[in-house]
């Protein structure tokens, strides 16, 4: 199949066009627990930050008629964060801790390392004396006015953001639904579970646990169900209509190429999904399948192959769940690294190369069989794309497992 055949020229433009097609979830009501979760409304301030004007440094309120050479000025009192300020007496200066408030009527906070500190009373060192007005002081609401954003809806909550929420008093918030999603893997060879022995013509059903595995540690993802179908055209009907009214996005592994027992494309179409790609310039995984339905599901058919199944989800499904869930940022930029002994080789396709890190920025192929090789795919920590035609050490975009 050559390049002219494809209807996307690369992974970037398939994932683009079908996330086009999908639908957002709904969303949940006030969630307390919101960690992972993906919020549905901005979050904003409830008061200025800081609330009031605050010490930058450890040292000196001033007032900058103060400000002059060769004098002991008494120090009186001290701010101290967690309290009030005290007031400040005409003549006295005020000690002051970083992160306490200013008394109002200082113009400027000296550091303490500008001073010469003497019993209750300072002199100020020469550096002192330029201090303008204002200095080490942080206004009130420099960093957000009260009433303003400070996270907009979209945002994929982590430690970060949750410090951010309760500072403005944010301790639950309206979060999208998780994405429900059903894992349907297909093949008659592929029957055998943890308590069952394999024939030699059998194989264990590891896609079923690697694409689950790599889905179910995102919060904002549910695993509504992990099926196994047998190939027959009628049975792979039945299950993806039953699965479809409680999922928002359906992962099936095998029966997209175009052999006899390749029933997942009709099946796809029979069921209401409009398929917007059917094979894409990859290796490996150049048979998948990406459809929509008309209510915006994601029906995503991943090559049977072990290695082509889990690329596929790492590349292609976790961002267009992303996109369902309601994250702005669904597709991030992917981190760069160095291909270390990485050869001459061009493929007339996007290279989906498993490597490991080796070193921080610096991966190194891992030798494989092929798609089928899980053997290497458990030596590898993720892999890199290289696209069509190109060969070298990159940098390459990396996909972590």
């Amino acid at each position: 199949m050559s390049a002219k055949k494809f209807a996307f020229n690369s992974p970037d433009e398939a994932i683009v066009a079908i996330a086009d097609r999908l639908s957002v979830v709904g969303v949940d009501a006030e969630c307390p627990s919101c960690l992972g979760r993906v919020l549905s409304q901005s979050v904003t301030a409830d008061r200025d930050s800081p609330a009031a004007d605050v010490s930058a440094m450890d040292g000196y309120a001033i007032r900058l008629a103060d400000l002059r050479p060769g004098e002991t000025i008494p120090v009186h009192g001290e701010s101290v964060p967690g309290s009030p300020p005290p007031a400040m007496s005409e003549g006295f200066i005020v000690r002051i801790f970083t992160g306490a408030i200013v008394p109002a009527e200082a113009d400027a906070v000296v550091k303490r390392e500008d001073t010469e500190e003497l019993e209750n009373a300072i002199r100020f060192r020469d550096v002192a004396l330029s201090t303008l007005a204002g200095e080490n002081i942080r206004r009130a609401g420099e960093n957000a006015r009260s009433g303003s954003t400070v996270l907009p809806a979209g945002v994929l909550v982590n430690a970060a953001h949750r410090a951010t929420m309760v500072n403005f008093g944010c301790y639950q918030a309206s979060v999208y639904s998780p994405v429900r999603v059903t894992v349907i893997t297909t093949g008659d060879e592929v029957g055998v579970f943890a308590d069952e022995t394999p024939q030699p013509w059998q194989l264990r059903n590891s896609n079923q646990v690697a694409l689950a595995s790599l889905i179910e540690p995102n919060p904002w993802i549910s695993i509504q169900a992990v099926q196994h179908a047998r190939d027959d055209r009628e049975t792979l009907q039945q299950t993806l209509a039953a699965a479809l009214p409680q999922s928002d996005a359906i992962l099936m592994t095998g029966g997209v190429s175009m052999g006899d027992y390749d029933y997942v494309p009709d099946v796809v179409r029979d069921v209401g999904g409009d398929v917007v790609f059917h094979g894409l310039p990859i290796r490996p995984g150049k048979p998948i399948l990406g459809a929509a339905t008309a209510d915006g599901k994601l029906i995503l058919g991943l090559p049977g192959n072990p290695v082509s199944a889990v690329v596929g989800c790492r590349r292609f499904a976790l961002p267009l769940l992303a996109k369902q869930s309601g994250q702005t940022q669904w597709c991030p930029p992917s981190t760069q690294v160095r291909l270390q002994s990485a050869g001459s080789k061009t493929l007339p396709l996007h290279w989906m190369r498993i490597v490991k890190m080796v070193a921080a920025g610096v991966a190194e192929p891992v030798f494989s069989q092929g798609s089928g090789d899980l053997v290497s795919l458990g030596q590898s920590s993720g892999f890199v794309e290289v696209p069509a035609g190109e060969s070298g050490e990159g940098p390459w975009a990396y996909y972590p497992w």
